[in-house]
């Protein structure tokens, strides 16, 4: 009989990749850390692969023990919010999250206002922004976690959807059939900007850059009133608006993933729950 995965391994397993450190996530989890090694090595033999390499500073985890983290974190939210239902016990304190601009205004706020009624005694705040600047500030410890946008999938972020950037024009106006076409693109460079005019430069498309904005409802804005073409999330392309394909000329798009990462060394309750809400909105979507 194989044995099973344990909730206290995964526990203490979560508190070493939070504190990159089994000293320090053996005083979060109240054991000595000779226990904690113990822990790790019996998780280690259940799944059957190598989760830590050991460092100067402390340990950073493997591929599998990426992997492993977003599940547990998962395990662990569920298992908690279980045992606080079933005791009528109510979350509390502060979580901290980042929204892409993409989803700041459609899906999101609903799972938000959903939080709260559910969890009156959780104190949320929210902060939209560009993906730069939202990874910048989940880094710097003022957020607590933050849903993004990533070309390259960081081994520390949890892939919830793929929402590629593409094209798109106004229906009515039509501005990809002018010559030079008029683009709208971000204000700060960005991978996104870099990749819209790269691409119009390998499809061989004469442009001009008419309009910059530095958020997505800018660039929505624009390619709704006849303003230019922009790059946009193909999830966010506007009723009156649609995607360029190839029988336009426009051949290339991103693939995109949105993401969603913790702050570094995060261990908190509130954020996992708030995660759990975050992921069912991507699962149901």
């Amino acid at each position: 009989m194989e044995p099973n995965l344990d909730s206290d391994l995964l526990r203490t397993f979560v508190a070493i990749a939070e504190t990159g450190s089994f000293t320090s996530a053996a005083d979060s989890v109240s054991r000595t850390q000779s226990a904690v090694s113990m822990q790790m090595k019996r998780l280690e033999d259940v799944v059957g692969e190598r989760l830590f390499v050991r460092e100067a500073r402390g340990v950073s985890l493997t591929g599998p023990g990426d992997r492993l983290l977003m599940d547990s974190r998962r395990i662990i939210a569920l298992l908690d919010q279980t045992k606080s239902a079933l005791r009528g016990e109510q979350l509390n304190g502060l979580v901290r999250v980042g929204l892409p601009d993409e989803y700041g205004l459609t899906m999101l706020p609903n799972v938000l206002g959903k939080f709260a009624t559910s969890h009156p005694d959780v104190d949320v705040t929210v902060r939209c922004g560009n993906s730069d600047e939202l990874n910048d500030a989940l880094n710097a410890g003022d957020l607590d976690l933050a849903v993004l946008f990533e070309e390259q999938v960081r081994p520390d972020s949890e892939i919830l959807t793929a929402d590629p950037t593409v094209w798109a024009t106004s229906r009515i106006y039509c501005m990809h059939e002018l010559d030079p076409v008029p683009v709208a693109v971000y204000e700060l460079d960005c991978w996104c900007r870099d990749w819209a005019l790269k691409s119009l430069e390998q499809q061989g498309v004469n442009y001009r850059i008419a309009f910059t904005s530095d958020n997505h409802e800018g660039l929505q804005s624009a390619v709704r009133a006849g303003l230019a073409i922009a790059p946009l999330s193909r999830s966010n392309i506007p009723e009156d608006c649609r995607e360029l394909t190839k029988d336009d000329g426009y051949w290339n798009f991103l693939t995109s993933n949105v993401v969603l990462r913790y702050r570094p060394r995060l261990m908190s309750a509130v954020a996992d729950s708030m995660s759990m809400a975050i992921r069912e909105a991507f699962a149901d979507s």
